[in-house]
């Protein structure tokens, strides 16, 4: 059966009351406060209740609560046996949880529930609809302004250990071997008896961490041999063929090996490739699949996070403005930053987050993101790929027109024509002034029948245009609002240890960083609050001794206030009841 509660709806008498002001008024100001307030009645619990039936069984946990404690756990970072002791003993989670009863059945859950509602989540990407939920009704509450917003990635450390290409080898091995004894006992025992004792054991996969450099090419030859034989050896049996494990060995038989086919007079045979031939994306340790590679960070994910910022000056501006994350998205590491923009502008846009302009490093900033970002309503701010060369001229050294066209050469030469033909342009100028001119050998102009002639396409001649835009100090103003997402990912990693997972699997990678990300909203949210309420509650000026001891007064008659009504309430209850007896 489905059990829900409605969290919208105040109390006519105040269960918290018991806290007294000052600690009521600290749950109020934390991060509790708010998640009570804004997050939790937003949290989606009608899509977790159709994996349930309506009418039938026992009572589910409360599922509000469930889907509250999936993203406490994140947002602090702890394991599962860490989570219950939390929910059944920590006040600040009753108030955000909105659980003020003392019974079992609110206040503890088991392992097994808790794993299977993450399941539930994860297998059904509900986490992206929490992001959503949440993260949109943060930006109604705090106004946030979208129209500026930047974009980059931060790399994602699953738990899985690094292996390099033997380790690889080996432990495919090991798996299928452990998975065939296990499932297909008596096809096991038709493995010869030395190959299972140099790959089953788990004492003798420690040999293979021990291989000289000088012996790692002769060791890889061995065991890609052996993988191999293990392949063809099983390659007509469709039970075994079947096994993930077995499709493992043909995977990395793909991605690290050549086969030769046989052939009359020769068997089959395999050789290894260069390791430079080994593409990105392959396999980098078997228990964990989907993790990818990237050439600067290493083995892992990589997370997209777009936010919002503010470019103001003033310290106490900034700090009323919520910063808020508006887009989360994790991938392979061997996935380009540039594949990234697009799907972030889109889906901002689909939920009325959309920016107006976005800044990113140059990966985002590729000339065919910026035409359809500019096709959306979006105009990316980023500096163009590479270094230009400073030995010789290019096409940004032209002076151009403000609509794209070449008003004259680096020595000031005007052309003498002027031809387009769909894309392509030729620029021709007066075959004399360049051929006296001392920059002949470094220009790009070259010589024609009648003129020197400068030829490029449209795309050239934007990012010329960027480049030459690059250099103004209006660009570097506003570009260098882009290291402050430097910080965020920082902060992302402080405060929920978001680059070391206790995770494997794209999914349960994705389920872990976009929770962590509603933490790091709501944690934001939280300071920018307390900002505003200091604002609101103090006079404009200094702070005079008279509002300091009118505040005094305050505390102390609520106080007062409160105990007299503790002291009178039974007696009035009393007389109610007498009165209700007489009539």
């Amino acid at each position: 059966m489905i059990y829900t509660r409605d969290h919208k709806t105040g109390y006519l008498f105040d269960p918290w009351e018991y806290l007294g002001p000052k600690r009521r008024k600290l749950l109020d100001e934390s991060w509790a406060g708010l998640f009570r307030k804004e997050i939790l009645s937003e949290l989606p619990a009608d899509k977790i209740a159709p994996f349930f039936t309506a009418g039938f069984g026992r009572p589910t946990k409360e599922l509000y609560t469930v889907l509250g404690v999936l993203v406490l756990q994140q947002m602090h970072d702890l394991s599962d046996e860490e989570t219950i002791p939390q929910l059944a003993f920590n006040i600040q989670w009753h108030y955000a949880l909105d659980i003020n009863t003392e019974s079992d059945e609110d206040k503890y859950i088991c392992p097994k529930t808790l794993w299977n509602m993450r399941k539930i989540v994860t297998d059904n990407k509900l986490d992206n609809i929490l992001f959503n939920q949440t993260t949109d009704k943060l930006a109604r509450v705090f106004q946030v302004d979208t129209s500026k917003q930047r974009i980059d990635s931060v790399h994602i450390k699953s738990n899985m250990r690094r292996l390099g290409r033997i380790g690889i080898f080996v432990k495919s091995i090991h798996k299928f071997m452990v998975n065939l004894r296990r499932n297909h006992k008596e096809k096991f025992e038709t493995i010869e008896k030395d190959l299972v004792e140099k790959y089953l054991p788990k004492k003798a996969l420690s040999c293979f961490s021990m291989v000289k450099p000088s012996e790692s090419e002769r060791t890889l030859a061995s065991i890609s041999t052996d993988l191999f034989e293990r392949i063809q050896h099983f390659s007509d049996q469709s039970d075994i063929t079947a096994m993930h494990s077995y499709q493992l060995l043909l995977r990395v038989l793909k991605e690290h090996c050549k086969v030769t086919e046989a052939s009359d007079d020769k068997p089959a045979e395999v050789s290894l490739k260069p390791s430079k031939e080994v593409p990105s994306n392959s396999l980098q340790n078997p228990s964990d699949t989907d993790a990818g590679y990237d050439g600067h960070k290493g083995q892992g994910y990589q997370t997209q996070v777009m936010e919002t910022y503010c470019d103001e000056e003033d310290k106490d501006v900034k700090s009323t403005k919520l910063n808020l994350i508006t887009y989360i998205e994790s991938e392979p590491a061997c996935e380009s930053d540039a594949n990234g923009l697009l799907p972030a502008i889109k889906s901002t846009k689909d939920r009325g987050l959309g920016p107006d302009e976005a800044l990113g490093d140059s990966l985002y900033g590729s000339d065919e993101n910026c035409k359809a970002a500019e096709a959306m309503g979006v105009k990316v701010i980023s500096p163009t790929m590479g270094s230009p060369r400073t030995d010789i001229l290019s096409l940004s050294d032209f002076k151009l027109s403000e609509k794209g066209k070449i008003i004259s050469c680096p020595k000031g030469y005007t052309p003498v024509k002027i031809k387009t033909k769909k894309s392509r342009n030729s620029v021709a100028f007066n075959s004399e002034h360049c051929n006296n001119c001392p920059l002949i050998n470094k220009c790009p102009v070259k010589r024609g029948k009648k003129h020197h002639y400068l030829r490029f396409d449209d795309k050239a001649l934007r990012v010329a245009k960027r480049r030459a835009k690059e250099q103004s100090p209006e660009f570097k103003d506003r570009y260098r609002w882009r290291s402050g997402i430097e910080g965020t990912m920082s902060a992302y990693d402080a405060r929920t240890g978001v680059k070391q997972l206790r995770v494997r699997g794209l999914k349960a990678v994705r389920f872990c960083v976009t929770l962590k990300a509603i933490a790091i909203n709501i944690f934001r949210a939280t300071a920018v609050r307390k900002a505003i309420n200091a604002i609101e509650g103090t006079p404009a000026g200094i702070q005079t001794s008279f509002y300091r001891a009118f505040s005094v007064f305050k505390e102390h008659f609520e106080t007062i206030s409160n105990r007299l009504r503790n002291i009178f309430t039974p007696f009035i209850y009393h007389y109610e009841f007498e009165l209700k007896m007489a009539a």
